[in-house]
């Protein structure tokens, strides 16, 4: 099996020089299993290529140009060679990912550096141009934002929420402006006498905070936008890992129309995102590293329905990086950078309840990107320039001892290649 792989060039201090070639076995092979062996480069790019997409039907990949803030396809020339196609298009700063529709019509590119989410026309034979800026996010939780404007669905299966102290109101919806003291006393009478003391006293007055009971963030709130999911029925939705938000959009001749969004805990930072199956779409949460599941109700309107977190065992500092599905749907993988592990989600129920079953050693330093190929799990190790292939217990979802690892310049982004 061949793969692409995106990596940080010497413009962010990183060691690839261009979309690497990486086999998995032969070439042909449909298992990724087999032997790694990197093989150079399919085509030089300087300004550090971290994502690539591909176009559904032609031989072009889209690489999110991360230190030049473009995007650039590459027509593929040979069986491992590509060749620039048409020029750089702006994006913004430092982007990060790049979706592409179903469809073929069109890109979306996400910029970490100043939180655009872009929409590029692709023409027939797939050269983007034409970027159009989605309208700016807001900070849910800035001064001017509504209170309490986080929109959850309450679930007490679990008890409290891993991440937030008990408070049962953190999975109150308020996105439509319920009244605080009315919602308070409608979750004590819900809960009884057992979760009473957790229901923070909305419906009782009280003098407001001294200033020292203010908790100031650690770091600047800014914008961060990091992903985009194609979804059914034309929807778009895209991450603001910066402001805690999951935005939905529809794609429109001007570019993109927002038409709703889900506001995430403060500071959960939600990263990248699987669309599952079950209808369910599931979020990844890079600083308190969760799971969310998000779903449609029957108006059409989304939101919170469940969430996890990764599981036990995990640093204050780690880091939680890629999500994605096992190939029936049964298991969520994802990795934590910082302590360089994998952790497995199982999928219950309809989609709509998530249990964390295992925690284990991703085999390289900084798993910054991982892809399921049937049984088996290849992960790219930023620091440690490498990848490694483990193997997947079909039965249990849990990854195993590593099959294979081969020196990869520091690799950003696994991309499996069409069969020629």
């Amino acid at each position: 099996m061949r793969l692409w792989t995106g990596g940080y060039t010497a413009r962010s201090n990183g060691n690839a020089t261009g979309i690497g070639i990486l086999t998995a076995g032969a070439a042909d092979e449909i298992l990724a299993g087999g032997q790694l062996r990197f093989r150079g480069n399919a085509v030089a790019a300087e300004a550090s290529p971290s994502w690539l997409s591909a176009h559904p039907t032609l031989d072009v990949v889209y690489a999110a140009l991360e230190d030049a803030g473009t995007v650039r396809a590459y027509r593929r020339t040979g069986d491992a060679t590509f060749e620039p196609f048409g020029g750089p298009v702006e994006a913004g700063e430092a982007v990060c990912h790049l979706a592409v529709a179903p469809d073929g019509g069109s890109l979306v590119a996400s910029c970490w550096g100043d939180g655009h989410v872009v929409r590029m026309s692709l023409d027939a034979a797939g050269r983007p141009s034409a970027p159009v800026l989605g309208v700016a996010a807001a900070d849910p939780y800035g001064p001017d934002a509504a209170p309490a404007e986080f929109s959850g669905a309450l679930d007490l299966s679990g008890g409290v929420h891993p991440h937030r102290g008990g408070d049962l109101t953190s999975g109150v919806d308020l996105s439509r402006g319920v009244d605080l003291a009315d919602a308070a006393r409608a979750l004590r009478a819900a809960t009884g006498d057992e979760y009473r003391d957790l229901v923070p006293d909305y419906d009782v007055e009280s003098a407001a905070p001294e200033p020292a009971d203010v908790v100031e963030d650690a770091v600047p709130r800014a914008s961060r936008a990091h992903q985009a999911v194609f979804l059914p029925a034309g929807l778009v939705a895209t991450t603001d890992m910066g402001w805690d938000l999951v935005r939905f959009w529809r794609p429109a001749e001007s570019g993109l129309r927002a038409v709703q969004q889900v506001v995430l805990p403060r500071g959960s930072g939600p990263r990248h995102m699987v669309w599952h199956p079950s209808g369910h779409l599931y979020v990844v949460t890079e600083l308190s590293r969760e799971i969310f599941a998000l779903a449609p109700d029957v108006t059409g309107r989304w939101r919170i329905v469940t969430g996890t977190s990764l599981g036990a065992g995990m640093l204050d500092d780690d880091a939680a990086a890629e999500i994605a599905a096992s190939r029936d749907g049964e298991f969520l993988y994802a990795g934590v950078r910082g302590s360089n592990t994998i952790a497995t989600v199982r999928v219950r129920g309809a989609g709509d309840a998530l249990a964390p079953i295992a925690l284990v050693d991703a085999a390289v330093d900084w798993p910054r990107h991982h892809v399921v190929v049937r049984d088996t799990l290849l992960v790219a190790g930023q620091r440690s320039d490498e990848v490694a292939s483990l193997t997947l217990d079909l039965r249990t979802g849990v990854p195993g001892r590593v099959r294979h690892r081969v020196e990869t310049p520091t690799p950003t982004c696994l991309l499996v290649a069409k069969q020629a």
